[in-house]
């Protein structure tokens, strides 16, 4: 006959199983940790004017060199509205040139201004003075271990969606 100690850690339907803490959680951590380092890299590059979002789209035309706003939609995984309304915000703070397709006229290209090629590496800079800050500590080996486990955890569930926010 089972003691009654074993009994205790038989499964019965009518048992339910502990709710776990928060803290027992990877996505709690990520998210914990993302907050963080989002926010400090927020303030840094809106002391510049721009916000993280343009901040994508600025990266990735930087890149990519002349480019599309269908373009940049694929890459980032944003909407092509969403990418417009982007592009205007940027161009409107004179970082952006459009010119149109001599081939198609409805298509338009986009390109860095000058004031946009100035301000890039600037911003790079500050993303990766963030990354020092939140995880200069690190050793090299924990860094790469944390970033190959999350491009791994991409691959399996086919993200394709750039951060932003």
């Amino acid at each position: 006959m089972p003691s009654p100690r074993h009994k205790d850690n038989v499964a019965s339907p009518s048992r339910k199983k502990p709710v776990s803490d928060l803290e027992a959680h990877i996505g709690y951590w990520l998210r914990f940790v993302s907050n963080h380092v989002s926010h400090g890299f927020q303030a840094k590059v809106e002391a510049h004017g721009v916000t993280v979002s343009e901040w994508v789209l600025l990266r990735e035309i930087y890149g990519s060199g002349p480019t599309s706003a269908t373009a940049l939609a694929a890459c980032t995984g944003m909407s092509k509205g969403a990418v417009s309304k982007l592009l205007a915000r940027i161009e409107a703070k004179a970082l952006l040139e459009r010119a149109t397709v001599e081939e198609d006229r409805r298509n338009h290209v986009v390109a860095l201004s000058a004031a946009g090629k100035k301000l890039v590496p600037e911003l790079a800079q500050l993303a990766d003075q963030n990354d020092e800050e939140f995880f200069g500590h690190l050793p090299a080996s924990v860094k790469a271990a944390i970033v190959d486990a999350m491009k791994n955890v991409v691959a399996v569930h086919g993200l394709k969606s750039v951060p932003v926010e």
